[in-house]
């Protein structure tokens, strides 16, 4: 009894939150500007910038913006399924960025912007599959959605300077003429799924 009560009381409530923690990951044009938007999200716990999918180990940015090396500007986003399921994520990702264009987000050309989820178990893939043949079936966006489903593959973090890139140089033209109206329909469609 003594024992069960010592084990009880030592276990970290801290770490026992974090193991509910999930991860996802979408590639939608650049990630400034997708991670701009998922930090606004009630139950985002944290968002990284960075690539996944191509066949380089540890690539620059510079390497990914030749569009050779096979990754994509990602997004890693990690999550308390309790707070905001993970269709709920692909709901905001499927409206935030046109995912019926090819290896190209606006102005931003290359397979480095292509839309794809990496999917991190059999039940996001699912999830995704379902959404994304939902999508094409219903024609909602008027032309089939060409958004990749990959396996999740090794996530390269970006460097710092891309890391919280809006919060931090919002004032950058880049910022005021791209995202921030990406945040401004984001507060309109969503404004019930965004942190207080």
């Amino acid at each position: 009894m003594v024992l069960v009560l010592l084990s009880t009381l030592s276990a970290d409530p801290a770490n026992a939150q974090a193991k509910k923690l999930q991860k996802a990951t979408f590639g939608m044009g650049c990630f400034w500007c997708s991670e701009a938007l998922f930090q606004r999200l009630n139950g985002v716990s944290s968002v990284r910038s960075g690539y996944e999918g191509g066949d380089v180990a540890n690539p620059s940015y510079e390497d990914v913006c030749t569009g050779t090396t096979g990754h994509a500007e990602v997004i890693e986003i990690t999550y308390d399924p309790l707070k905001i399921e993970y269709d709920e994520l692909l709901e905001v990702f499927w409206k935030s960025h046109d995912p019926t264009t090819l290896n190209r987000q606006g102005a931003d050309v290359g397979t480095q912007y292509r839309s794809v989820v990496f999917y991190h178990n059999e039940e996001q893939k699912q999830i995704a599959d379902k959404y994304k043949k939902e999508l094409n079936d219903t024609k909602a966006f008027g032309k089939p959605v060409v958004t990749a489903i990959n396996k999740a593959s090794t996530f390269y973090l970006a460097d710092s300077y891309h890391q919280d890139y809006f919060n931090k140089n919002g004032n950058q033209p880049y910022c005021r003429m791209v995202i921030l109206p990406k945040l401004e329909k984001l507060e309109k469609v969503f404004k019930a799924k965004l942190k207080h």
